[in-house]
């Protein structure tokens, strides 16, 4: 009887010694070095996870950064500080690369576009109005107004202003894309901040159609062509439509003439829509910030 717990708790212990030099074996033929750096990159990132930078993570960023296939300055959610702590700590070029924020192409809140219907569906969403023949809106590019990209956006991005309209806080907007993905209508466009001059409509009428529709719609009258830079701005299908290979060429004065104050000038933070006359100057006063009109 003894000697066969002998033999038994043999056979165990030669067995675990098998397997141990197995693993060991396999573990020296197919580990993968991991650089120790990876970990103390990721701990100066932000952590937002947001998918800005084209990576699925901070963690995939930081490989990427180590291994010197991107520059630290592609985070553009990181401060400059940290940026060049980073590229100090690894030796490399923090390199330049822009914010990028996003834009709502649209101007067209509750008191400027007209309604043809009220929907009385269960799914209060973009998304579930838009599947109603577009919206219950005249202008069938226009913002639905009930904020799925509020909801979208995991950083408090975004907010609904009082006229229904969402409103971009770039400071704390990631370039993360949800939001645009999240409309039903493609009105929002991540750009560099750069990028001020911006047309706020995709209304596709002309003319006094799409104002009928919408008091700030674009009506193709081409003043903003004639008033910018030749080649920055042209009229395509009826709306103006800005190049920004060109944007060292935009300015203020495309903005001033434009009827319906379609076209705006961004500084500071974005907000949809005018709610106070012209000031001297061309400068409308939005919630507290001032556009160039």
């Amino acid at each position: 009887m003894l000697n066969d717990a002998v033999i038994g708790v043999g056979i165990l212990a030669g067995l675990g010694l098998l397997f141990a030099t197995v693993i060991a074996i396999a573990y020296r033929r197919f580990r993968v070095y991991e650089d120790p750096r990876i970990d103390q990159v990721e701990e100066m990132l932000p952590h937002a996870n947001c998918g800005a930078c084209g990576l699925p993570g901070c963690r995939a960023f930081a490989e990427q950064v180590v291994g010197q296939a991107i520059q630290p300055s592609k985070c553009t959610v990181s401060s400059a500080e940290a940026i060049q702590r980073i590229a100090a700590y690894l030796g490399v070029d923090a390199g330049s690369e822009e914010k990028r924020v996003a834009r709502l192409l649209c101007a067209g809140g509750r008191r400027e576009a007209h309604n043809l219907a009220d929907y009385k569906g269960t799914l209060s969403t973009c998304r579930g109005e838009s599947a109603v023949a577009g919206g219950p809106k005249a202008c069938s590019w226009g913002c639905l107004g009930l904020g799925d990209c509020a909801t979208a956006c995991t950083f408090g991005a975004i907010v609904m202003n009082e006229d229904g309209l969402p409103q971009v806080i770039p400071d704390k907007c990631t370039a993360c894309g949800d939001c645009v993905k999240a409309c039903p209508k493609g009105l929002f466009e991540l750009m560099p901040v750069s990028q001020k001059l911006i047309v706020q409509c995709r209304s596709l009428l002309e003319g006094t159609e799409a104002e009928d529709r919408c008091s700030v719609a674009c009506t193709a009258c081409g003043r903003c062509v004639a008033d910018a830079a030749a080649g920055l701005i042209t009229i395509r299908d009826n709306l103006a439509v800005i190049d920004y290979r060109l944007n060292h060429l935009a300015s203020t004065e495309a903005c001033f003439r434009c009827p319906t104050q379609a076209i705006v000038w961004v500084e500071g933070q974005q907000f949809a829509k005018p709610t106070a006359p012209i000031l001297p100057v061309g400068r409308v006063e939005r919630y507290g910030e001032e556009y160039f009109q």
